[in-house]
């Protein structure tokens, strides 16, 4: 396997000559970012979809070791990514991705973070576990501004009911500079083979229910 300088580069290469595919909100002509894609398993997901992952960036916070030892289904993730040519990142931090240095010469077309969630130290109701999730979505949206092309979009699912609704997401993003473009309904259905995991503590590994969920699209608003 190349070194992840080299892989990266196949982001720019001319796709003109492939067939274009599409899954849902993403298409394999799109450069693609996948923030905290915890087992991998959104990134197969496209991957698949597309027939190949050479417009996929996806990253983790955790180390490689790490992400095998929380996720059962993580190791045959990441053999399926090598092979389909996606570029995998660990430790990286949705908060400052902005500046790691594999990123910073970098932009991409759809930026994606499907429910980002800060660690759950209290009650999901309680006003300091909630502004924890602000904190981090509101650092994500900063550092992703920074990171779109032109026509570019910040894309998020979020649970809309109670306490979740509480975070305000769209607040969020225009305090970044981004402005909601749409904001559709969340399909688990739409995206084969995704697990939304738990992420954290001993149940890491658990899928969770969605319930009501929407992925917010935001776009760059002019200088």
């Amino acid at each position: 396997m190349g070194s992840l300088e080299s892989r990266m580069e196949m982001l720019s290469m001319d796709d003109d000559n492939k067939e274009e595919r599409w899954i849902k909100h993403y298409s394999s002509n799109q450069k693609i970012l996948l923030v905290g894609d915890g087992d991998f398993s959104f990134a197969v997901c496209l991957a698949e979809a597309f027939g190949s992952a050479t417009n996929v960036v996806a990253t983790s916070l955790y180390s490689e070791e790490m992400t095998r030892f929380k996720y059962s289904g993580a190791a045959l993730n990441l053999l399926e990514l090598e092979e389909r040519g996606c570029t995998v990142m660990h430790e990286v931090n949705a908060r400052t991705m902005n500046r790691d240095p594999l990123l910073t010469q970098k932009s991409f077309d759809r930026i994606v973070y499907n429910f980002p969630h800060a660690a759950l130290k209290r009650s999901e109701a309680n006003i300091r576990q909630i502004e924890s999730h602000r904190r981090l979505v509101r650092s994500f949206f900063r550092s992703a501004s920074d990171m779109l092309e032109e026509n570019g979009e910040v894309h998020v699912t979020h649970k809309t009911t109670d306490p979740y609704s509480r975070w305000e997401i769209e607040k969020l993003a225009e305090e970044a500079g981004l402005f909601l473009v749409e904001k559709v309904r969340f399909r688990k259905s739409d995206y084969p083979g995704y697990e939304n995991k738990r992420g954290s503590g001993p149940r890491a590994d658990e899928y969770f229910p969605a319930g009501n969920c929407c992925t917010f699209k935001f776009g760059k608003s002019s200088p």
